[in-house]
Order: structure tokens, then C-alpha cells, then sequence
């Protein structure tokens, strides 16, 4: 299991990931999940992936491995000329649907995990910065201000604190706050998603530089901030008027 969560906001975009991927109950191994497809000046296109990691690992594979695959297609450097975010969305939704026609359905006769989606976020050109959810059959949609966030993998227990706190107009560090107390509460309800968390936030100012960051388990900030967390949500319950319907001691 995994959780991505991307946010996208009038301040910028913000990609979170863990690393954790099992084979076993008790077999758990660590991979990077946050990829970088395009950093170039001008041109920067990141993805999130959950689901299979053989998936994931050939559809990136095709994505980042120069000249023709053998689906026909091309690689990295249709990336590179894509006109559009949106183009490049299309270019990764038929990679993730090579790979589903090929090693996805022999998966899946095998009663194997066949599934993979991705969080495709990025900007190119003069454009804004886009986000965009890639699913397993290589459609996608496109993130929008009314609900300025998405996720994939392990989505429900982290999900609450996004509907209530994170808004289009959120700044930038009040919302990289908000994906650690989601992912936080994501780790706390399931052992299949742990550190390092990756981190990438692009400022939707140009003369910004983007800034990558891996959360460890040791990070003394992400620690500060999940404890006290904790105690604001128990000072609060506390504080709470009692049930008057309830007549107990």
C-alpha cells in the first residue's frame, strides 16, 4: 500500500509520497514513489505513483527510456516537445495503458495486483502549473480550485483534514502542514504507509525555485508538529460540552 497526495493552489503545487511497498504481512521494503520525468528550464513534470510497483516501474520506464519502445511510442523526449501539461497527460495515460494491455494482464491472470495510478503535476512553457490523476486504464482528469487536492493509494484516513482545512487560497507552507497531518493520520490508522515521505513543492512564482525535501522518521519538525497536533486534538475534545441527552457520573 501507498498514499500520494498532490495540491494544487493559487501559491503552487505540493507532491507528497511515501516510500513504503510490501511483498508479505511481513515483508515490508522502501521505494521512491515520486519521480521526476522533466526538470528543465521552462519545462518541469513530476509523478506520484500507486498501485503495482512492476507497474509503475515500466510505465516510468517508458517515460524516461530515450528513443522507441517496443509499443511504437516514444520516450522522454515526447515529454520534452509536448505542447501542454495536458499533452504530456495523455502521453503518460498511454504508457500506463501499454503496460495494463501487456504485464497488467498477465497480472492479472495470475490474480496479481493490477492496478496503477499516478499524480502528474507540473508546468510547461508559459502555462500554469497543472495537476492531473492518471488512472489504471490511462485516463485522467484534471485537478480544479473547487476541490484543490488529490490523492491515490491509501486516500480515506488522510482525506478529513484536507475537506476541512485546505482551501485554493491556502499558502504554500500552511498546506505542506496540512499533507503532513494527513499523512500522519494515514500512518497512524495503517502500517502500509510509513517514512521517508518525499516531498516537492513548486511555487506557481517563476522566480522560485522548486524545492525537494525527504521526510525521514527521525525529522525532528515532522515529530514537533504530529505531538502537538495530537494534544490540540485532545485538549479539544476535552473542551467539548458533555452529551445532555447522556446521564452518566
Amino acid at each position: 500500500m501507498t498514499y500520494c497526495l498532490g495540491m494544487l493552489l493559487k501559491s503552487g503545487l505540493v507532491l507528497m509520497a511515501d516510500t513504503r511497498t510490501n511483498a508479505g504481512i511481513d515483508n515490508f521494503s522502501t521505494f521512491r514513489k515520486l519521480h521526476v520525468l522533466c526538470d528543465q528550464p521552462g519545462r518541469q513534470v513530476y509523478a506520484a505513483t500507486a498501485g503495482s510497483l512492476s507497474l509503475s516501474q515500466s510505465a516510468i520506464g517508458l517515460l524516461v527510456e530515450a528513443g522507441q519502445h517496443p509499443g511504437g511510442g516514444k520516450g522522454i523526449h515526447e515529454i520534452d516537445e509536448a505542447e501542454s501539461m495536458f499533452a504530456v497527460a495523455r502521453l503518460i495515460g498511454e504508457a500506463v495503458a501499454e503496460v495494463g494491455t501487456t504485464t497488467g494482464a498477465a497480472l492479472a491472470r495470475e490474480h496479481i495486483d493490477n492496478s496503477l495510478e499516478l499524480l502528474v503535476g507540473g508546468r510547461v512553457g508559459e502555462g500554469p502549473l497543472k495537476l492531473f490523476l492518471v488512472y489504471t486504464i490511462g485516463n485522467f482528469i484534471e485537478c480544479t480550485s473547487d476541490v484543490p487536492f488529490m490523492q491515490i493509494g491509501e486516500t480515506k484516513y488522510g482525506r478529513p483534514i484536507l475537506d476541512r482545512a485546505l482551501r485554493y487560497e491556502t499558502p504554500l507552507a500552511e498546506a505542506v502542514k496540512i499533507g503532513i497531518l494527513s499523512f500522519d493520520s494515514t500512518m497512524e490508522s495503517n502500517l502500509g504507509v510509513a517514512h521517508p515521505i518525499d516531498l516537492l513543492v513548486i511555487p506557481a512564482d517563476r522566480e522560485e525555485p522548486a524545492f525537494k525535501f525527504r521526510i525521514e522518521e527521525e525529522d525532528a519538525y515532522f515529530r514537533d508538529v504530529t505531538r502537538m497536533w495530537a494534544r490540540i486534538l485532545n485538549d479539544g475534545v476535552s473542551g467539548l460540552p458533555d452529551p445532555p441527552w447522556l446521564a452518566i457520573g
